[in-house]
């Protein structure tokens, strides 16, 4: 299936998960799902890097601990090899504050999902990260970014700052921070008294000017630079 009937194509799915049971159950949920094409599975993170490749998917769920290449090197070496557009990486987890996780989001996943989460929850979390306006449980992930760069002792001074980032002019960096707080787009535009799509704008030129991968990059370098800190 590649056409939803709606001359939309469908969102194409890469599946990676050691457990066998885990992975046949969500491969059952996306094809049973309209809209959605399963376009390969993998019990590990080499197999995953093989596939992403070879099958060139919009969106991967992608296992964070698996035995050999774990989902956080796998996720480095796709989006490293990606052709544009890459690939938006989902990012399973049984607990949301990961340390695995955290890595994953640093190295350009797009977000993460509890593994116990309901079926309704997985697909909206698959198409929000494939239309890239919106990290999914954006609070959630701010909260798992703050506690890491607390536990790394001020990662927010000792963390080199992107290239780029003095090349940001003054409303992008506004953006910057209320996008790393997860405020969404709308509610940032709120705030600055600008449109939506305006606000995507300049959230879009913010990431191509630090080479950026993922909204979930976006609030990691805000914390780790000192743009934003915990608890503000």
């Amino acid at each position: 299936m590649t056409d939803t009937g709606n001359d939309q194509r469908a969102i194409r799915v890469l599946v990676v998960d050691d457990q066998f049971l885990v992975r046949s159950g969500l491969v059952a949920l996306l094809r049973a799902a309209p809209g959605m094409e399963v376009v390969g599975e993998a019990a590990d993170g080499e197999e995953a890097v093989g596939l992403a490749a070879k099958t060139r998917p919009d969106v991967i769920l992608m296992d964070i601990r698996m035995p050999g290449a774990t989902g956080i090197e796998a996720t480095e070496r796709i989006l490293a090899a990606a052709t544009d557009p890459p690939p938006r990486i989902l990012v399973l987890t049984t607990f949301d504050l990961d340390e695995y996780v955290y890595g994953a989001l640093r190295a350009g996943a797009s977000g993460f999902l509890l593994k116990d989460a309901g079926p309704e929850r997985l697909l909206a979390a698959v198409t929000a990260v494939h239309g890239g306006d919106a990290l999914f449980a954006p609070v959630v992930t701010r909260r798992l970014v703050e506690a890491f760069t607390r536990v790394t002792d001020g990662a927010s001074t000792g963390a080199e700052p992107p290239p780029g980032l003095a090349a940001l002019t003054t409303r992008e960096v506004e953006v910057l921070k209320l996008v790393a707080r997860g405020l969404t787009n709308s509610e940032a535009a709120d705030r600055l008294f600008i449109s939506e799509a305006t606000v995507k704008t300049h959230l879009n030129r913010t990431m191509t000017k630090l080479g950026l991968a993922s909204r979930a990059q976006v609030v990691v370098v805000a914390y780790e630079t000192g743009l934003v800190t915990p608890g503000t």
